[in-house]
């Protein structure tokens, strides 16, 4: 039950940064915007790529130990 649980609470937290990226991209696509914030978006969008990497590595290293 743990495994399960686990798996979810990792899927909804990246299903939360996948849109927080989605809603960065389509903004940063906007031409309204000037030049300085796009690059800080981009590096948010670096960022959150990141953190979603840490999110997937962190889930894999918790299912091994409790496989264990």
């Amino acid at each position: 039950m743990e495994i399960i649980s686990l798996t979810l609470d990792t899927l909804g937290t990246i299903l939360i940064a996948y849109t927080a990226l989605r809603v960065h991209s389509r903004v940063s696509n906007d031409h309204k915007i000037d030049a300085k914030v796009v690059l800080e978006m981009r590096k948010e969008k670096l960022l959150g790529f990141l953190g979603i990497l840490l999110i997937v590595v962190g889930y894999i290293i918790q299912l091994t130990v409790l496989t264990n």
